[in-house]
């Protein structure tokens, strides 16, 4: 397991690095002037050099990536241009909407589905295609039309919740866990969906084992077989997904805190494009990319940690 992991945080500090690289030559090669967009088109020639020379924008660009990425290893992530504010600052105050946002929608999507994916499997017949036709729906409804529908239900029509805003978390746990609950559901219901019909198949692939034969032939009761047996053996490509969904979901907050007007990354993201504001959308692509990849790495870690023939298997198939 050892080995298993320093290989894994290797080709973590890989994959970061090359995400790195790729961010930065993308939004280099961008057509536009950074300089040119903060001081408008009827600023003056001395000017517009000033504003480079200050952005940096004069300097070789291995020498721009490099200040860059030195930047974000010792936390100076530099000043964002359209905020006049330490970006460090502006991504801490925005990263506690939407780290909650993706972790709630997550934890809700996974209470939802997994239990029905697994009811699903073992209740083969009219029970399961009806939930099977539930979630097809779910799948194919869009997360922002499911937010109109929820505003215009819950927030318009009955009035339980806010159509939009965040108050703050130092404005009441309550209030701002409240002003949470429509944008959680609308980012929940369509990947709680496809995560119930990954468990419902994998319950069944897990189904057709000798040891659940050999459990049955015990005389167990169907329920104890199917959560004490088959759905710790069925969690691989549960979690693996969830992994995925999880990146999905904080990729998914940037359509949702629009509609929401939640003050998050996703919606200082959109700004920070709209504005040509570049160093901004670097260290913000930047954090989504890494957080992607975290995540995936985690993933592949508590795989090995529930099936440890996973990382046997790799460790052999490496020499």
């Amino acid at each position: 397991m050892t080995h298993y992991l320093l290989r894994r945080c290797a080709t973590l500090v890989a994959a970061l690095f090359f995400a790195s690289i790729i961010i930065f030559i993308v939004l280099q090669i961008l057509p536009g002037d950074p300089a040119l967009v903060i001081l408008g088109p009827d600023a003056q020639a001395d000017t517009l050099k000033a504003l480079r020379h200050q952005l940096g924008l004069d300097l070789p660009v291995w020498l721009r990536y490099l200040h860059w990425i030195g930047g974000v290893l010792t936390g100076h992530l530099g000043r964002s241009t359209a905020y006049d504010s330490s970006i460090a600052n502006l991504i801490l105050q925005r990263i506690a909407v939407t780290v909650p946002l993706a972790i709630f929608a997550m934890l809700l999507a996974s209470l939802l589905a997994i239990p029905v994916g697994a009811w699903a499997a073992a209740r083969r017949g009219a029970v399961d295609g009806s939930i099977m036709a539930v979630t097809q729906i779910g799948i194919a409804v869009p997360d922002f039309w499911l937010a109109l529908l929820l505003i215009l239900i819950f927030a318009v029509h009955v009035t339980w919740f806010p159509a939009g805003g965040f108050p703050g978390w130092w404005h009441g746990t309550g209030a701002a866990l409240k002003a949470l609950v429509l944008p959680v559901v609308a980012l929940a219901v369509p990947q709680a969906a496809i995560l119930a019909r990954v468990t419902r198949g994998a319950v069944l692939d897990v189904g057709l084992r000798d040891y659940l034969r050999t459990a049955r032939a015990k005389g167990l009761r169907e329920g104890a077989i199917l959560w004490r047996h088959a759905m710790p053996n069925a969690l691989i490509p549960v979690t693996t997904l969830m992994g995925l969904q999880f990146s999905f979901l904080l990729a998914g907050t940037i359509i949702i805190e629009n509609v929401f007007t939640l003050p998050g990354l996703g919606s200082l993201l959109f700004q920070a494009i709209g504005q040509r504001d570049l160093i901004l959308v670097q260290d913000l692509v930047l954090l989504f990319a890494g957080l992607v990849i975290l995540i995936n790495f985690l993933v592949d870690v508590l795989n090995a940690v529930i099936d440890p023939r996973l990382a046997q298997n790799l460790g052999q198939g490496l020499q």
